[in-house]
């Protein structure tokens, strides 16, 4: 079964997170009851992945000034079909930042993610008016990622501008707590 993977992870994640679970459960209910999570057409939600990006140092981390959400987030994005939600974090980082040497460190030999997630996303409405995009919820499960070497940051189309940050440069930016969240679980502190 292609969502098993994913199972697998939200396993593993809340064995490590035990005080997530009420997250857990909600992602792996939607996981469960429909074959189309990936797809971003599955409603009442869809599965997305996304990604803490930290510098080479650990001493700062990446975030993208959302150009539709007006805020500053981790680079991130749909699955488009894809089952393997890593790699869906990994690709939405090179589309979004430019970065192409990656890492996704793991906890124990095992691949675990970094942070859960499940987030409204608004209707979007066409200039005249016509509904473009219903609202529905965006079930993200998100990476850490370390990128690697001194690489070249790309703005992409999706986003205003983008930075390395600081920790408290982060707090500055943003009080949305799921950005926060993985800042205090991953730092750069």
């Amino acid at each position: 079964m292609h969502r098993q993977p994913l199972l697998k992870l939200l396993e593993l994640y809340a064995k490590r997170y035990a005080g997530e679970l009420v997250v857990v459960e909600r992602i792996r209910s939607l996981v469960e009851r429909s074959p189309a999570c990936f797809l971003r057409s599955c409603r009442p939600g869809h599965v997305t992945g996304s990604a803490w990006v930290m510098s080479a140092d650990r001493q700062r981390c990446l975030l993208v000034h959302h150009a539709k959400l007006d805020r500053w987030l981790q680079p991130g994005g749909h699955a488009e079909g894809e089952c393997d939600i890593s790699q869906v974090a990994l690709r939405e980082v090179r589309e979004e930042t430019g970065l192409t040497e990656l890492l996704l460190p793991k906890c124990d030999s095992e691949l675990v993610p970094l942070d859960l997630d499940v987030h409204p996303i608004p209707a979007r409405y066409s200039a005249d008016g016509s509904l473009l995009e219903d609202a529905h919820e965006h079930h993200d499960v998100r990476f850490l990622v370390v990128a690697t070497g001194d690489q070249n940051l790309a703005v992409s189309e999706e986003s205003h501008d983008l930075g390395w940050f600081t920790a408290d440069e982060v707090r500055a930016l943003t009080t949305e707590e799921s950005v926060l969240r993985m800042l205090r679980k991953a730092g750069p502190e």
